[in-house]
């Protein structure tokens, strides 16, 4: 997974990584030829005394020094800049993904889910990037060349290379291959923490309100308990990574000391090739303890990488057309066909064959029972996810075979718990119509019921909305919401519920400035509360996900008993007549 993101996503850089490998390259090699050169200073120049010959070969060190630094630099430079425009590109990806996933992608995975693996996630995928650029190239090259250098040193003292490097490579495998499991357990920990932290700061509210803090405070301790579990046993593991390099670093050293050190004596070896071969040594070990670093870093970035693949990989049950259609005749007529929808997995249908016709310039209305398939009936239209039997139609077009683009512009939604965005009044009025003048958002505020307490704001249409518009009222909230429609100006209104933190005088005020200001629109009202369907052109009565009446307030009022019952429940009998 992780080899197939980084392919994907590294195409587009292939110049600046040849650069940076060739810079890689350059200063590996001037590193690799830095021992050769400190051992003729110790062999020709020191043990001779020849003066002008150490001057010489110390001046040429200084200069591939230089030549080291300077490419060390540039690929450091272009590896951090590549890093970072991989991890911005795959976070783009994710974002891109996830705008086109419906209801039902979205609720499979969480959004808690989605914000870790778009952000934790992709973090530990740009970090290896980052480190194999800057440590990773360099690595091979100096192991590599440090056994060739090593062994124009001497050759049968490179025969310890053939022990040590395996040994190595053995015990950084063993560890590596406990590490990964834990990895994943760990994101998945990290996920639930998000996921608690996000119900808690939401519910702030409700927590307070039940007295549930030291409840919660257990239950946050219990995930964060987790999570720092696991997170101990990956870490304990990552620490015996190092000091096991470093007692095979140190003994070898020994090791090349000892038999070193009989080669002189016997006359097989100079001073400066000891030296050198002992710096070779170090190179090489040292560019295994890089891989170490890097291979300690693999298993978790792996892990994330199949967390970002799952859902780059995950198609939207809602998919666009091949061939949309671009363009409506009709003024908005919206009809649905025997419409039936199923949860993915679940047992029965959440509706079955569902028929309705909303014509333009009246209201129609759906009620019913908790648990009835309202707010899913709405869902269906703007395609929030997909019938799965019959048909949703606008201006006698399938909404599956609409484009996007046009049905966002001729249905417009309230949903049942609207949301605002951190900003001002107006940005959050003018989020379908940017080009919406201050006379419109005033307008439509009105119509709404809200341009009283935008007023009464100091900043007025400029007032802050903090995220999720938490700080002003649900009754403030559901009037901007439904404002921010009546802005959009769409062929059909969906209002899902959305009157139920409205007051009744309210309620009623918007109602009838509704009725006089979208004459000619279709528009479609889901309630709980039966003062706000009870003058709807047409009533559209749901139990358990089917049609089981349709008519007026009083038709139905005279023959169904579904319709009746929930009315009786509200009204007295005079005032539902």
């Amino acid at each position: 997974m992780l080899i197939r993101l980084l392919r994907s996503h590294l195409g587009p850089y292939k110049r600046p990584i040849a650069l940076l490998a060739l810079l890689q390259l350059v200063a590996t090699i001037a590193n690799l030829y830095l021992p050769t050169l400190n051992a003729d200073i110790i062999d020709d120049g020191v043990v001779k005394g020849d003066t002008g010959r150490i001057m010489w070969l110390g001046a040429i060190m200084v200069a591939i020094t230089l030549v080291q630094a300077a490419g060390s630099i540039g690929a450091i430079y272009f590896g951090a800049r590549t890093a970072s425009a991989v991890g911005r590109d795959i976070r783009s990806s994710i974002f891109t993904r996830v705008q086109s996933f419906s209801a039902r992608e979205v609720g499979r995975f969480g959004a808690p889910s989605l914000v870790t693996r778009t952000t934790n996630d992709v973090q530990q995928v740009q970090m290896l990037v980052l480190m194999t650029f800057t440590m990773m190239v360099m690595a091979p090259i100096m192991c590599v060349g440090g056994i060739v250098m090593a062994l124009g040193q001497d050759v049968p003292l490179s025969s310890l290379l053939l022990a040590v490097v395996p040994v190595l490579g053995v015990l950084i495998g063993l560890i590596i291959r406990r590490m990964r499991p834990l990895f994943r357990t760990m994101q998945e920990r990290l996920d639930t923490v998000n996921r608690v932290l996000r119900e808690q700061i939401t519910g702030i509210r409700v927590i307070r309100a039940f007295v549930r803090d030291d409840h919660e405070r257990e239950r946050f301790g219990a995930a964060n308990a987790d999570l720092t579990d696991v997170s101990l046993r990956a870490g304990r593991l990552m620490a015996l990574m190092f000091p096991t390099v470093m007692v095979v670093v140190n003994i070898s050293s020994v090791a090349v000391l000892w038999f070193g050190g009989h080669r002189i004596d016997d006359g097989g070896m100079e001073i400066g090739a000891l030296t050198a071969f002992l710096s070779y040594l170090m190179q090489i070990l040292m560019s295994v303890m890089m891989a170490t670093f890097m291979f300690m870093m693999v298993p978790r970035a792996e892990v994330c990488a199949e967390r970002i693949e799952e859902v780059l990989g995950t198609e939207s049950s809602v998919v666009p057309p091949a061939s949309p259609v671009t363009s409506l005749s009709g003024e908005g007529l919206l009809e649905l066909r025997g419409a039936g929808f199923r949860y993915p997995g679940a047992e029965a249908m959440v509706l079955h064959e569902v028929d309705l016709l909303a014509r333009p310039g009246e209201t129609t209305a759906v009620i019913g029972s908790t648990g009835s398939g309202k707010s899913t009936l709405l869902g269906l239209v703007p395609r929030l996810f997909d019938t799965t039997g019959g048909q949703v139609l606008i201006d006698g077009v399938d909404v599956r075979e609409l484009d996007p683009a046009l049905l966002a512009r001729t249905v417009g939604l309230v949903p049942q718990k609207p949301y605002l965005f951190s900003g001002t009044v107006a940005t959050n009025l003018r989020y379908g119509r940017p080009d919406a003048t201050d006379e419109e958002l005033w307008r439509a505020l009105e119509v709404a019921q809200a341009a009283g307490f935008v007023r009464a704001l100091p900043e007025g249409l400029d007032a802050p909305i903090s995220q999720g518009g938490t700080n002003v009222s649900g009754g403030q909230r559901q009037r901007i919401a439904i404002a921010r429609v009546l802005v959009h100006r769409p062929a059909v209104y969906l209002f899902d519920d959305s009157f139920s933190a409205l007051d009744y005088a309210t309620d009623a005020a918007l109602r009838v400035a509704l009725s006089r200001e979208i004459t000619e629109a279709t528009v479609v009202i889901v309630a709980q509360r039966v003062s706000t369907i009870r003058d709807a052109h047409r009533i559209i009565v749901l139990d358990e996900g089917q049609v089981v009446g349709v008519g007026t307030h009083h038709e139905l009022m005279a023959d169904n008993a579904t319709y009746r019952e929930i009315v009786l429940s509200q009204l007295t009998e005079q005032e539902a007549a």
